[in-house]
């Protein structure tokens, strides 16, 4: 007999047998949940035969039997009950389990759990519970008075790549009717943090209100995003409210999983632990790096994908070119502790971060995840993984420490219909649209195309989406444009120099100078310059305008 746990308190299985019981009770299990109506199949048990058997074995038992595809509102609720009223753990079955699963989730829904929590239990348990995602997401309830919206386009989120390609629409279409969702007031310029925690920008300067970004005739709904139901073309919102789309385009960014690391979260902003990939956070990296005269600082990168896989290394070469400016490094030991197995991985520009590295006497600790911290204490756990892959436990005081969280798609993406086996919105890596959903498009770090999560990429993507969508709805002719992977990470590697790293699928170098006057590979001025002065008005003003400098697509030439 196989079971599936859907939380400690609950599995739901197939069909039981009544030689099965004894089984069941020995696995732990105090009562059973029969929703399956007596004589639904020829070779099916009645309840009473199971009923017996548990009464033998000690179980406690109840009969809730449900008509398969109808389960009503009422049904969910006396299944809660149930829950609430059995002993513990329950062990629940009907013909496959999924009657069972719903009335679960159902019942869930209106105790206020969260939609995308609902869907990732069951589905982790193998139901997926689609069907009733609207209901589950209006308290268990079927919707009666259900408000619903209709766009030509539909984008999820306001960051970058969602404003980016708004824009981009609209500059190709003015009149397209567009609405945009993200229930966030304000907009970072996120690439700007690490310079915040150098000491070089004023936070102030990376944050916009929403509403002054979002372009003109662009619908704002301010709401979040519960679930997606792609064969009706509609979008559940919190609250039960659908919103239909005949385009739609999935940029939510990504989730910072700070609770992926143990002890994190109740030590962040204090205790000397820091981080540049949080608003609030990055000026206290700065206070730490003027405070800290002495002592050992600690950095860390954890495993692959990220947002900027640049960005924690960033945070150590201006942390240490402060203090050697300062007279400060002699006095300061630096670790690095990456999880991936080089310094950066492309390997044209790995030579001259290795010059930093020396530099500023920095000790890399390659296979080294971050796992768990002590701020009280001052104190990190690694797991080590060796080339054989055996894993053991190091850890290492701090004085201060640069901490970048595991970063996962957001939790309504991953257990959505568009996603792949990793959680990430399932796209071709050229068109950019999704692979098997047609009217699906996704571009920024929640895709799943193999290139480095930056702004400088979704700068690229916005106008090969933007293209492609109005393509196939008619509104322009010719081919497709294709997007080659371009993502750029400007290496911060001192105060005033920088390795400009541009570079596509595969790792190819796709420079966007002339390398007599700037050559990615090695340290330039020119582009620390590009980095403070010209990059955040080209964000502003041009990317999220819909201005397409250095960006504007080459469709490939119908056949």
């Amino acid at each position: 007999m196989e079971f599936k746990t859907i939380t400690s308190q609950l599995s739901v299985s197939e069909q039981i047998l009544p030689s099965q019981v004894r089984e069941i009770a020995e696995a732990g299990f105090k009562s059973i949940i029969c929703n399956r109506p007596d004589g639904e199949g020829a070779d099916q048990p009645v309840f009473a035969e199971i009923d017996a058997a548990a009464k033998t074995a000690g179980l406690v038992t109840a009969y809730q039997p449900i008509v398969s595809g109808k389960v009503g509102d009422e049904d969910a609720l006396a299944f809660g009950n149930l829950m609430d009223t059995l002993p513990k753990p329950i062990f629940a079955y009907c013909r496959t389990g999924t009657r069972s699963t719903t009335l679960w989730s159902l019942s869930e829904g209106a105790r206020g759990r969260a939609l995308p929590e609902i869907l990732a239990t069951t589905k982790a348990a193998g139901y997926d519970m689609a069907g009733v995602v609207r209901r589950i997401a209006n308290g268990g309830k079927t919707p009666t008075d259900v408000a619903e919206a209709t766009h030509e386009v539909v984008i999820i989120g306001g960051g970058a790549a969602g404003i980016a390609v708004a824009s981009s629409l609209k500059a190709r279409k003015p009149d397209l009717d567009i609405a945009l969702i993200d229930p966030a007031d304000i907009h970072y310029y996120q690439p700007g943090w690490t310079m915040v925690g150098g000491g070089v920008f004023d936070p102030a300067t990376t944050a916009k209100t929403m509403a002054s970004l979002i372009p003109d005739g662009v619908r704002w709904i301010k709401a979040a995003v519960a679930a997606f139901e792609p064969d009706k073309k509609a979008i559940i919102l919190d609250g039960c409210r659908v919103v239909k789309y005949r385009s739609l385009v999935v940029v939510p960014g990504l989730k910072l999983n700070w609770a992926g690391i143990e002890g994190l979260s109740e030590t962040l902003g204090r205790n000397g632990v820091t981080s540049n990939y949080r608003y609030d956070l990055a000026p206290y990296t700065w206070e730490l790096v003027q405070g800290l005269h002495k002592g050992r600082s600690v950095f860390t990168q954890p495993p692959m994908p990220i947002k900027c896989a640049g960005a924690p290394q960033k945070a150590l070469y201006l942390s240490a070119d402060h203090w050697f400016r300062n007279d400060d490094l002699k006095n300061i030991e630096i670790d690095f502790f990456n999880a991936g197995a080089v310094l950066f991985g492309v390997k044209e520009y790995v030579p001259a971060l290795m010059e930093y590295i020396k530099r500023y006497n920095a000790h890399l600790h390659f296979q080294h995840r971050l796992t768990r911290i002590d701020g009280p204490a001052r104190k990190a756990w690694f797991t080590k993984t060796d080339a054989d892959g055996t894993q053991s436990t190091v850890d290492t005081s701090f004085d201060m420490i640069h901490v970048v969280p595991p970063q996962v798609a957001p939790d309504f993406v991953r257990v959505s219909p568009l996603a792949d086996a990793a959680g990430w919105v399932d796209v071709d890596q050229g068109t950019l649209r999704h692979k098997t959903l047609e009217g699906i498009y996704s571009l920024g770090d929640v895709c799943n195309a193999p290139n480095a999560k930056t702004a400088a990429a979704a700068r690229k993507q916005a106008p090969i989406v933007a293209h492609n969508l109005l393509k196939d709805i008619g509104v322009i002719k010719g081919g497709d444009a294709i997007y080659d992977g371009y993502g750029s990470c400007p290496l911060t590697v001192e105060r005033g120099k920088i390795v400009l790293a541009e570079f596509g699928y595969g790792g190819k170098l796709l420079p966007s100078f002339p390398s007599w006057l700037i050559d990615g590979t090695k340290p330039s001025h020119l582009a620390w310059l590009l980095k403070e002065r010209m990059l955040p008005p080209i964000y502003w003003q041009a990317m999220l305008k819909g201005r397409e400098w250095m960006a504007r697509p080459q469709p490939v030439t119908a056949a």
